[in-house]
């Protein structure tokens, strides 16, 4: 459907995520109408690297549904954090033979607590710290 309306304007990135005969199958599709199969991408106009720093840091061929859904959360709550335009909810889903199954939807203004637990330290003490030493 994109390919019909290359070259009029639109701005799309989107994946495709399905299964079928031969197995999974994830694509990324641009708003020209091309598609590149692959096992993990990231889409986003100012977010998506730095998500794909998350993805390629901490992916593996054999990983659990559980470890590759953790993986996506961080990921997607990184590049929120980082792009002052983004941020909502962080959706995990599972695409599997009998379907999809969501797995997750975190606030990501949540998830930084969850991340970054330990709270910055205020300037007065990291100087009472440095004094200290």
């Amino acid at each position: 459907m994109l390919y019909s309306y290359r070259g009029m304007g639109l701005s799309v990135g989107t994946m495709i995520a399905g299964w079928d005969e031969t197995g999974p199958g994830l694509y990324y599709v641009d708003n020209q109408g091309g598609r590149l199969k692959g096992d993990r991408f990231s889409v986003g106009s100012g977010t998506s690297p730095y998500a794909y720093g998350v993805l390629d840091s901490g992916y593996k061929y054999d990983m659990s549904v559980e470890e590759a859904s953790e993986l996506a959360r961080r990921s997607i709550y990184h590049a929120t954090f980082r792009d002052g335009a983004s941020g909502g909810v962080a959706s995990v889903y599972h695409v599997g033979p009998e379907g999809w199954t969501k797995l997750s939807g975190d606030d990501v203004g949540e998830l930084h607590y969850h991340y970054y637990p330990v709270a910055p330290a205020t300037a007065e003490q990291v100087m009472e710290e440095a004094t200290a030493e």
